[in-house]
């Protein structure tokens, strides 16, 4: 059984006949009759005015919606656990023409406006210091954790107070909505979101995510990411295969029934293992004390998971699981000693 990551999960069959619906003759690049419905989808969804694109991956969706905050002598404000800091291979930095990721501490990989404030008090106001021009948090975060409303209310009026713009790498954005029961603008554009990456690979999709502007400049700064996703060598030319993923995403909330099957699954596993949790868990992922013994022993009952450093394991569910599917791993779980 597979917990490496929700990244190497099955495609939900809801997306995968979505696809072959899409499988006519129609425009290229995103011309075609579902990449056109897209923006009208997210708005309703979200309940505002939303422009949508898709993009292949989390990576450039989240570097693109970066460059049109930031200017390439900016400054990005961030965890430094997060997947912009150390898992994109310096993207933000290739698609900015340069700007600088500012690293921040966290309990649970998430910011706090006090720290954010302390961090740009420390930037002097003149020409040799780098300027703040963006913050970036990730939700859920790298621990799995979730940040509330109220928290990222409170950071983005940390980034109203300083102008700038707040950004949201929602590559489990689904499973967030899911722990917190909320209606998915409270923990974005009603919070002062601006660019919103919505995950759909880990949430049971083949390829593709959306990139979604919020508010009064979401228009000008969907008309830039246009042109950096056609530099950065993403505008497909056969994009309706991902617009139709995920318009079928969101197609009676299938987006939030496959977190709550994720969320489910690892808060079952999380029962087994009370005394071994790391971090609360909050979305789909675990992060459990581990021996190298006792993860020796998993895997030669046949679990997958990876190390997460010394001691330590992370375990994560998807949407193709439930409690039942997991109870063989919870059982090893609990049988260990």
């Amino acid at each position: 059984m597979h917990f490496f990551s929700d990244n190497a999960t099955p495609v939900c069959p809801q997306v995968m006949a979505a696809m072959a619906a899409a499988d006519v003759a129609d425009h290229g690049y995103d011309g075609d009759a579902w990449s056109a419905r897209l923006d009208g989808a997210f708005s309703d969804l979200f309940g505002t005015p939303v422009r949508a694109l898709w993009v292949a991956t989390g990576t450039a969706a989240n570097s693109i919606g970066l460059a049109c905050l930031c200017p390439p002598y900016g400054g990005i404000l961030a965890h430094e656990e997060s997947h912009i800091m150390v898992d994109e291979c310096g993207a933000p930095g290739f698609y900015t023409h340069g700007a600088s990721l500012m690293s921040l501490t966290g309990d649970g990989a998430k910011l706090s406006p006090e720290t954010l404030i302390e961090r740009l008090k420390a930037i002097r106001p003149d020409v040799h210091q780098i300027p703040a021009r963006a913050i970036s948090i990730t939700q859920a975060s790298e621990y799995g954790r979730v940040y509330t409303p109220e928290e990222v209310a409170a950071i983005g009026e940390v980034a109203r107070d300083h102008r700038l713009g707040l950004h949201m790498d929602g590559a489990r954005f689904a499973n967030a909505v899911a722990h917190l029961g909320c209606h998915p603008a409270d923990i974005s554009w009603r919070a002062g979101v601006d660019v919103l990456t919505f995950g759909c690979v880990k949430n049971g999709g083949m390829v593709g995510e959306a990139l979604l502007f919020f508010g009064s400049q979401a228009d000008a700064r969907a008309s830039e990411a246009v042109r950096w996703r056609k530099r950065g060598g993403h505008l497909l030319s056969k994009g309706r295969y991902l617009a139709a993923q995920i318009l079928a995403m969101l197609e009676d909330d299938l987006w939030l029934r496959n977190a709550r099957a994720a969320n489910a699954a690892a808060a079952a596993l999380a029962q087994a293992v009370p005394d071994r949790l790391l971090h609360p868990v909050e979305a789909n992922e675990l992060f459990i004390r581990l021996s190298s013994a006792q993860a020796a022993s998993l895997r030669g009952q046949g679990f997958d998971f990876y190390d997460w450093g010394e001691g330590a394991a992370r375990l994560v569910t998807n949407w193709a699981h439930d409690a039942g599917a997991v109870q063989p791993l919870a059982d090893a779980l609990r049988s260990l000693a």
